[in-house]
C-alpha cells in the first residue's frame, strides 16, 4: 500500500452490553485504504492482555470456526445489495472468507484474489493485529455509491469467556450479522480511487 493518496479512519469498537471482559479497556480499528482496492485494517487492544487466551501463530491458511476464540472480523456489504462478506482473521494467522446472498443464508466460501497478509504483535498492555486484504470485484463500488462496512471482534479471557465488539450492536444477544453492525458507511471511490 502506498503512502500517497491513502485515506484512513480510527474507528472505535464498542463492547456488547451482556458480555464482560473486565480485562479489555479498549478496541479500535485503523481503516487504511490507498484506493486501489487494498485495504489494510490495525485493531488494537488495549488491556491486560495476559489475562486473555490468544491462540499462537501458525501456519496461515483457510479455516473455519476462527470465531469460537479470540477473531478479529471484517463485514462488508456492497451497494445496494443484500448479500455481503464476512471475513475472520486469528492471530494464529489462519483466516476465513464467506459470501452470503443475504442475512446468515447462503453461506459459502468466498473466492479471493489472494490470502489475507496478517501480522501479530504483542505487550503487556496492548495487542495488535495487522491485516492487509485485496478486495475482488464482488465488493467493488462505483460512482461513489456507499458500501457498509462492519468490524468487529471476539475476545475470550483465559478462562474461556468470550466478549463481544463491534461498531453497533443490536437489540438482545450478540449478532455481527445484524444491519446494525453495518455502521460504517465507505464511498466506492475511497475503496476504488477518485474522491476522498
Amino acid at each position: 500500500m502506498t503512502a500517497a493518496g491513502t485515506r484512513s479512519t480510527r474507528l472505535a469498537l464498542v463492547q456488547h452490553p451482556d458480555t464482560q471482559c473486565a480485562a479489555v479497556t479498549r478496541l479500535d480499528a485503523l481503516l487504511a485504504c490507498d484506493g486501489s482496492g487494498q485495504i489494510m485494517i490495525s485493531y488494537r487492544v488495549a488491556g491486560e492482555i495476559g489475562r486473555l487466551r490468544i491462540p499462537p501463530v501458525s501456519a496461515a491458511g483457510r479455516t473455519d470456526g476462527l470465531w469460537q476464540h479470540t477473531c478479529f472480523e471484517l463485514f462488508i456489504r456492497p451497494a445496494d445489495e443484500v448479500g455481503y462478506r464476512e471475513f475472520n482473521f486469528s492471530p494464529s494467522t489462519q483466516w476465513a472468507a464467506y459470501r452470503f446472498d443475504r442475512y446468515r443464508s447462503g453461506m459459502r466460501d468466498a473466492e479471493m484474489f489472494a490470502a489475507p497478509g496478517i501480522s501479530v504483535r504483542s505487550t503487556d498492555q496492548m495487542f495488535a493485529l495487522d491485516v492487509t486484504l485485496e478486495l475482488d470485484e464482488i465488493v467493488r463500488t462505483g460512482g461513489g455509491s456507499a458500501s457498509q462496512l462492519g468490524i468487529a471482534a471476539v475476545i475470550e479471557d483465559i478462562p474461556g469467556n468470550r466478549c463481544y465488539w463491534a461498531l453497533a450492536h443490536p437489540p438482545g444477544r450478540p449478532d455481527f450479522h445484524a444491519q446494525d453492525g453495518f455502521a460504517f458507511p465507505v464511498p466506492g471511490n475511497w475503496l476504488y480511487g477518485g474522491g476522498k
